[in-house]
């Protein structure tokens, strides 16, 4: 969701930075270390002395759900969205659900009928978890489902599921490594449905 479909990087990275600034760490260090996992996953691997990370991860959920200035949809993916079977998608995402559901309202997309976020799992990315469990509720073994990632986690996660991962790059500052295919954003592209309900991705004409 967020850095695929959606960009909520400026919100995300205000409510992390000034947690991070309370905490005594490194912000610019660590703000692109949070991206793509669970809050909670996030705090407990920096092992702060007296913090308890899933009271300090609900600070900053509800921080998140509070500021959504900015969150904006990748440029086509609306179209691309509206252009695909509605039960033969749906969201991973290592946001809790309110926060993903207040983000795809905020961007003005829609809700998928098929959601996976961090309540739904035990391990976050990059484990391979969220993406089994969301490729098992569209009916599918997950080596025949696409994934759609932005960040190392995801990518490795997506790999991990064995399935065929899409790379977005509109929000990149930097190279991210793998994936197997790579766009910038939608808007050169689009899906293709196949008589017998395959789902390509073609260039535009």
């Amino acid at each position: 969701m967020d850095g695929t479909i959606l960009n909520s990087i400026a919100a995300a990275e205000r409510v992390w930075g000034r947690w991070a600034e309370a905490q005594g760490l490194d912000v610019e260090k660590f703000l692109p270390f949070m991206h793509g996992k669970r809050g909670i996953d996030t705090i407990t691997s920096l092992n702060l002395p007296g913090v308890d990370p899933a009271v300090e991860a609900e600070k900053i959920l509800r921080g998140e759900i509070e500021d959504l200035e900015g969150v904006v949809p990748i440029p086509g993916a609306a179209e691309f969205l509206a252009a695909l079977p509605p039960e033969q998608w749906g969201i991973v995402t290592s946001s809790p659900l309110e926060l993903a559901r207040a983000r795809l309202a905020a961007a003005g997309l829609p809700q998928p009928r098929h959601l996976v976020t961090a309540e739904d799992v035990t391990v976050g990315k990059p484990d391979p978890q969220g993406y089994k469990l969301g490729a098992q509720r569209l009916g599918f073994a997950s080596s025949d489902v696409m994934v759609f990632e932005d960040v190392s986690a995801g990518i490795k996660a997506g790999e991990a599921s064995g399935a065929e991962v899409m790379v977005i790059t509109e929000t990149h500052s930097h190279p991210v490594e793998g994936g197997h295919f790579r766009i910038r954003n939608y808007l050169q592209v689009a899906p293709h449905v196949d008589a017998d309900g395959a789902i390509s991705i073609v260039a535009k004409a």
